[in-house]
């Protein structure tokens, strides 16, 4: 197999030599370049797998050969190098699409990790094929989004995505990592606003043994967890304000410190964050630190309320349909026309996630192989929102507090009925398949 060849852009002698040996030492080839021009001389003259450019050079600005290679080699993965603390300079160069980003003075632990990751995106085939099975919708919103998230995967930026409660947010940042180069590495998915406040530190960067009360051992935290791969934080507004601070640093280091540790430990974890509030507004408010805005969104995906893509809502209802009939063993179920057409109408102000737990809840309740309008149970009072009305449900706490009653109830009457399944049915008013759906989605089934 032939050696990778990087491209080094560099006024600097001394920094091009350090990053001309290093990369030899890794068994790469390398050329070198002292200005633009001739970097794009050798350009046209070679193939290139890697390029790394300072920002500043003699004859012009980094950007500008970040602009033609995007144009001209768009496979081609840069790492921009900036000033130490010139958080400006690398954000604008992520959002013109370079790979990341490298600080000076020159970390070599960080750059070796850096140029294994572009190596590996540019090895890396597409695979394209999988978003239209994964986020589903045929929208040309939903088109877009997959077509965004295909080039978004190549690279190594902060990623900030925008949506309603239960629009699907957590499955565009699952996507992103699947078509990455860090696939094969872990996902970790954390909702910032269930930590409390007292755990956030530790839970984010772990903790050494004896460093407070109750420190019984080391604990890795999410940094180190999901090293290697993408770190999701969902409802990012969340955090408070101590925390953002040193999530800053994370990102914008590439180390972390455990408490109680006196060493920073250098994290190679993507970022992907979320939430369904105003976080611009949040900034403006003093809420949220604007400087860590400015480093989580470099690039901003909005995720469309289903209420906005209503095209796609009869294909998602036949997907969760099939899905949890296949599940629960049912035969397969069909809608009514009647049924279709009050799902087309209907809002859906929870999005996706209410749209498949209504499904769940007229397939427990239905009878017979159709699911009717009935079966669906719509609450009319919904379908007079407006579109233009943001909705912002307690959604998953009421579910849970719903799902409590429901399961003590049953389970009472499981009780009352000596766990006879048939007897306890017919008690609660439901069909015994009914009851064993809900066993199952409850987890009480012994």
């Amino acid at each position: 197999m032939n050696k990778a060849q990087a491209l080094i852009i560099d006024d600097e002698a001394d920094i091009r030599e350090l990053l001309e040996i290093t990369l030899n030492r890794m068994d790469i080839e390398t050329k070198t370049a002292e200005n633009l021009s001739s970097a794009q001389v050798l350009l046209k003259e070679q193939t290139f797998n890697l390029c790394l450019t300072d920002m500043r050079l003699p004859d012009g600005d980094g950007l500008d050969l970040l602009s033609v290679i995007q144009a001209e080699f768009p496979q081609l993965p840069v790492i921009v190098i900036t000033a130490h603390g010139s958080a400006e300079a690398a954000v604008k160069a992520m959002k013109q699409g370079a790979f990341d980003f490298l600080s000076k003075p020159v970390d070599l632990k960080v750059l070796r990790q850096l140029v294994r990751n572009a190596l590996k995106a540019n090895f890396s085939p597409t695979q394209d094929r999988r978003s239209r099975n994964t986020l589903l919708g045929e929208s040309e919103a939903m088109c877009q989004i997959r077509a965004k998230i295909s080039k978004i995967a190549r690279s190594q930026a902060p990623v900030y995505i925008k949506g309603e409660s239960g629009s699907g947010k957590e499955l565009v940042a699952s996507l992103i990592h699947k078509k990455s180069a860090r696939s094969d590495a872990p996902f970790i998915a954390v909702n910032c606003g269930a930590i409390p406040a007292e755990l956030m530190e530790s839970e984010f960067f772990g903790h050494k043994k004896g460093s407070f009360t109750g420190a019984n051992g080391d604990k890795q935290g999410l940094f180190q967890a999901a090293e290697g791969g993408t770190l999701f934080l969902d409802e990012v507004a969340d955090l408070p304000l101590v925390l953002q601070v040193k999530l800053l640093r994370a990102i914008q280091e590439k180390k972390v410190r455990a408490i109680g540790s006196q060493q920073e430990e250098a994290v190679d974890v993507r970022l992907l964050s979320a939430t369904h509030k105003d976080l611009a507004q949040l900034v403006q408010e003093g809420i949220f630190r604007q400087d860590l805005y400015y480093r989580i969104n470099v690039i901003e995906l909005n995720v469309p309320a289903l209420r906005n893509r209503k095209e796609d809502i009869i294909q998602l209802s036949e997907f969760f349909l099939s899905k949890i009939a296949r599940n629960n063993q049912f035969s397969a179920l069909k809608f009514s026309s009647g049924a279709l057409k009050a799902l087309k109408q209907y809002k859906f102000p929870g999005n996706v996630r209410e749209l498949e737990n209504i499904l769940e809840r007229a397939v427990a309740l239905h009878d017979g192989d159709i699911i009717t309008e009935q079966d669906l149970d719509l609450r009319s009072e919904a379908t007079e929102l407006p579109d233009s009305e943001a909705y912002d449900p307690m959604v998953s706490s009421l579910e849970e507090y719903l799902e409590e009653i429901e399961k003590q109830a049953i389970s009472d009457a499981l009780e009352q009925n000596k766990w006879n399944r048939t007897a306890t049915a017919k008690q609660l008013g439901m069909s015994f398949r009914s009851l064993r759906y809900r066993l199952k989605k409850l987890g009480l089934e012994s």
